[in-house]
């Protein structure tokens, strides 16, 4: 699987491509920034950073594109323009036909670092580290982008067992409503017993626990 990693940013936007392995072994592809001026109207900016998107999109051919999460800082106009690009982002993936997955920060730092507050210099020496670089990414944003590639990487498994889990509790609270509805057929009409809705819905918890949903 190639991911191509987002830190989404209006001055400075982080790229970054990874390939994942063997087990937890990831693969350096390429890293850069793609920048925007900043005096120039934000139209044009963010026209500047989804075109330098679409050229890695067509140069790597990845799989799915990963990016961080917006949240709430106190600087709003950050915030903002993070959300914006993100927006780009997204659109860019949706017209190349990929997927977009959104980490948050701390889940790029935990599963990174182990960390989940990690600082940026302990986040940049481990990606230097796993991705065996001969010298750390520069500057902060290229790092964080290689960051949510391999987070990515890593997590991709257990979210895709979370969503199978998901459907199949789904699937089998859906068959226990019809059950339950076809019994008040049966009864005439009548509303199927407290002891009937409590045996549905627990069945659908059990469900949910043995598939592992309820571990996020």
């Amino acid at each position: 699987m190639r991911v191509l990693g987002v830190d989404p940013g209006l001055t400075r936007c982080g790229i970054g491509v990874v390939e994942a392995g063997a087990g937890r072994t990831v693969g350096f592809v390429d890293v850069g920034v793609a920048r925007s001026e900043p005096g120039l109207p934000l139209e044009r900016r963010l026209l500047t950073v989804a075109d330098e998107v679409e050229r890695w999109v067509a140069r790597h051919r990845p799989d799915v594109i990963a990016v961080e999460r917006v949240f709430s800082q106190n600087n709003v106009r950050t915030v903002m323009g993070t959300a914006q690009v993100s927006g780009v982002v997204a659109l860019v993936a949706a017209r190349a036909g990929l997927p977009v997955a959104f980490h948050t920060p701390s889940e790029v730092k935990a599963a990174v670092t182990g960390e989940g507050r990690a600082g940026k210099a302990q986040v940049t020496a481990m990606v230097t580290r796993l991705l065996g670089l001969d010298t750390p990414p520069k500057p902060a944003d290229a790092a964080d982008a290689l960051a949510l590639a391999i987070c990515h990487c890593w997590r991709s498994p257990m979210i895709d067992r979370m969503a199978q889990a998901q459907a199949r509790a789904e699937e089998l609270a859906a068959v226990h409503r019809a059950r339950l509805a076809e019994a008040q057929r049966e009864r005439g009409g009548a509303r199927p017993s407290a002891a009937q809705q409590w045996a549905a819905a627990r069945a659908a918890a059990d469900a949910r626990s043995a598939g592992g949903w309820g571990a996020r």
